[in-house]
């Protein structure tokens, strides 16, 4: 009873800068691998010759997969723990497959067919494998939030640090394609696979590298394993979903990732083909974005969280999207420049409504342990569903419909690409700003990391 006592105040401890440190960095195979799947997938599949349709269908493969396996991993974390184990396999499995996304169609070589079908059907094999993986490691790794610190400002930080790192995932994925695309110049397909496929391989390798990084310094949460062996019984599914907080938590999540995974999508057609811009925008456009975010997602680690505060910055984050989508709406390609003006109110906003939004699930969770893998779980799963869905849908119609010129100027038009990043996280962002202010939060007790982490 003793040790009990004492395992409970280590853990309502605040952490340390070392320990914020190796947490965060556990996400980063995870971040810059998805920076390239949402950014460069689209582009990628439709520049190697598939149908805009085709190319939805291959992203939407990895996106069900990814879904249907958080809620696997989620309920088998929850059961026997060992979280690492579970980071450790998901990582290695990402890394083996994602080059392969972005690589040749290996399947279409050995057939000997290089039928449209033949590579929607390899891609979406190799999406789908790479998406198990990613959502082994990022449930096993979310959960771990939860785990390693009782304390609820130091969880707050733990995700807000984890979403800097996210940043920085990005910033490195956008200056190693920035460099690709200047020094390898586009030409024949096998140009295009080349160059992307440099991308994925050096990505691959810069998530590696953190991943051991985060294996060496986090320990494995005993609190857990603990809470087993003491009989503690695992919360049931239908206690969750009895608790309006659960689905307005679920609701503003899921809102949160639509605003940032669509808009992540279809920014580079929007800069290439609606704006007119050169080739190196698709890499500096979104680094702007989250040069903004990671500053933003820095200076939030230093903020005492109340619910009340939760609930203000995702309201600011969601108004200051609204904005954005306005403007991107009626943006012509003659100010094209006001894109970077724009691109960094759309970094400010999402840090702020990422980092509140993934925060709030702590704040849902609380102690209630043995449950917290189903909710991150269960959340991801709607988010992967709905992602692939709605992108799904806007590809296809932007298949199928011819863009219309509604403005006499030759420099505008509204295509589906705008009308996608203008409105549809506009839209969002809206929603989740409403289900926010009807929230409320349980309040934290109010202290601070032992070590400043802007000391």
């Amino acid at each position: 009873m003793a040790k009990e006592t004492v395992d409970d105040e280590s853990c309502g401890q605040p952490l340390g800068r070392c320990s914020v440190f190796y947490y965060g960095v556990g996400h980063m195979l995870n971040d810059v691998t998805s920076a390239c799947w949402f950014t460069y997938l689209l582009v990628f599949l439709t520049d190697i010759g598939l149908p805009p349709r085709d190319a939805a269908i291959v992203m939407l493969s990895g996106q069900i997969a990814d879904g249907f396996t958080t809620i696997f991993a989620g309920e088998l974390i929850d059961r026997y723990g060992r979280f690492k184990v579970w980071h450790a396999a998901g990582s290695l499995l990402v890394a083996v497959s994602f080059s392969s996304v972005f690589g040749g169609c290996l399947p279409c070589k050995i057939i000997g067919s290089n039928s449209s079908s033949m590579r929607t059907i390899s891609y979406s094999l190799f999406a789908a494998i790479f998406n198990v993986g990613w959502a082994a490691t990022q449930v096993s790794h979310m959960s771990m939030v939860n785990c390693i610190t009782l304390n609820s400002t130091s969880r707050v930080v733990l995700a807000s640090c984890r979403n800097a790192f996210t940043m920085v995932a990005n910033l490195s994925l956008y200056a190693v394609a920035f460099v690709v695309f200047n020094i390898n110049t586009r030409g024949s397909i096998i140009d295009v696979e080349n160059q992307y496929r440099w991308i994925a391989f050096t990505s691959i390798f810069i998530g590696c590298c953190f991943v051991a990084v985060f294996h060496l310094g986090t320990e494995e949460p005993r609190l857990k394993l603990e809470a087993h062996e003491i009989g503690h019984v695992r919360i049931s599914w239908t206690y969750w979903f009895s608790k309006l907080l659960y689905h307005q938590v679920a609701l503003v999540y899921v809102l949160t990732r639509l605003v940032t995974n669509v808009s992540q999508a279809l920014l580079a057609f929007y800069v290439i083909n609606d704006l007119q811009m050169t080739q190196s925008s698709k890499a500096l456009v979104p680094a702007v974005i989250y040069i903004c975010s990671f500053v933003v997602s820095i200076l939030l680690q230093e903020i005492t969280w109340t619910g009340e505060r939760l609930k203000a910055l995702y309201s600011a984050g969601g108004l200051l999207w609204i904005i954005s989508g306005a403007g991107i709406l009626f943006l012509p390609s003659g100010m094209k420049v006001l894109m970077y003006v724009l691109s960094i109110v759309i970094g400010v906003a999402n840090a702020l409504m990422m980092v509140s939004g993934v925060s709030m699930q702590s704040f849902l969770v609380g102690e209630d342990l043995n449950g917290c893998a189903f909710v991150y779980g269960s959340l991801s799963f709607m988010d992967k569903i709905l992602c692939g869905l709605a992108l799904m849908a806007l590809e296809s119609y932007q298949s199928s419909i011819p863009e219309v010129c509604n403005c006499p100027h030759p420099s505008f038009h509204f295509s589906v690409t705008r009308y996608g990043l203008g409105l549809v996280p506009a839209i969002c962002a809206l929603i989740g700003v409403v289900v926010t202010l009807s929230m409320k939060f349980p309040e934290p007790t109010l202290t601070p990391l032992i070590d400043p982490l802007l000391a």
